[in-house]
């Protein structure tokens, strides 16, 4: 059984830094394609990064996150910088046992989601 939880969630200004983290539990992070995806009010769920072999971003945060993992620790991070209000959302972790991770049809694993509110 594979467990995905996050933390790391929180309220921040415009302009400010957050890293989100991801704890894998049940199989090893690099055994996978790991991602995130966000969730605004009244929105689908949208792809925001991913990685595995290479890492692919969303064009709405290319250059502002970094995905990135620690096999040792077995954790999936997300440093987002530079946050602007519609980067408000919930944030889950995702994996996927298939390449190319980008949509949330691909996805056989969530956690449950964490809290991101970028204040304007």
């Amino acid at each position: 059984q594979v467990r995905l939880v996050e933390s790391g969630g929180g309220l921040v200004q415009a302009g400010g830094s957050l890293t989100l983290a991801c704890a894998v539990s049940g199989r090893t992070v690099s055994t996978y394609d790991m991602g995130w995806f966000r969730q605004a009010p009244g929105k689908e769920r949208e792809f925001v990064a991913s990685i595995k072999v290479i890492t692919t971003y969303a064009d709405s945060v290319k250059g502002r996150f970094t995905i990135s993992r620690d096999n040792a620790k077995n954790t999936l991070y997300l440093q987002m910088n530079s946050l602007k209000a519609e980067d408000t959302a919930v944030y889950y972790c995702a994996a996927a046992s298939r390449f190319g991770l980008s949509r949330a049809t691909q996805v056989d694993y969530w956690g449950k989601g964490t809290l991101v509110t970028v204040s304007s």
